[in-house]
């Protein structure tokens, strides 16, 4: 069930996926062989609460994010339906902090004076009742995912049968 939260609520994105992902032609055979963009979706059940606290967390890690020169985390919040209280949105693809990156990253974690590493788990895990996550390919066309696919049995053929007697 809470991994099939991940898949309906991918789906429920699409409208708001950037219209050249949705309808983009199939790649090009060499398009096809490089990598899919990647992405996390995270979701949350808090513990009693802790909600706002929960936000305001990831409200510094953003600082921090931004002072290595990263977007905010996306999140949405609980309307309806399922039973969790929020859900982020992480691109992974191309997220490789340079060490200039890291350098200003870790100075504004440490002007904030927010944990990291082993006492981050410890800390973050206060406020948290449940936590899945689903690693994802996308966003991707179904044309683009299809023309992946296409590619590939063309490049593997099905074995013929050996009929037995």
């Amino acid at each position: 069930m809470k991994h099939n939260v991940a898949l309906v609520f991918a789906a429920a994105l699409l409208p708001f996926t950037p219209a050249a992902a949705q309808q983009a032609p199939a790649p090009a055979p060499a398009a096809e062989k490089a990598a899919w963009p990647e992405a996390w979706f995270e979701i949350f059940k808090l513990a009693p609460g802790k909600q706002e606290e929960f936000i305001r967390r990831i409200a510094q890690a953003d600082e921090v994010a931004a002072a290595g020169g990263f977007p905010p985390t996306q999140l949405f919040f609980h309307e309806n339906g399922a039973d969790f209280d929020v859900i982020l949105f992480k691109p992974v693809t191309g997220i490789e902090p340079t060490p200039a990156q890291e350098a200003a990253m870790d100075k504004k974690r440490k002007e904030l004076g927010l944990p990291s590493g082993p006492a981050y788990f410890v800390n973050i895990r206060e406020l948290v009742a449940e936590h899945t996550d689903s690693k994802t390919y996308g966003p991707l066309s179904a044309a683009t995912w299809l023309g992946r696919l296409d590619t590939w049995r063309a490049e593997n053929p099905p074995r013929k049968s050996v009929a037995t007697k």
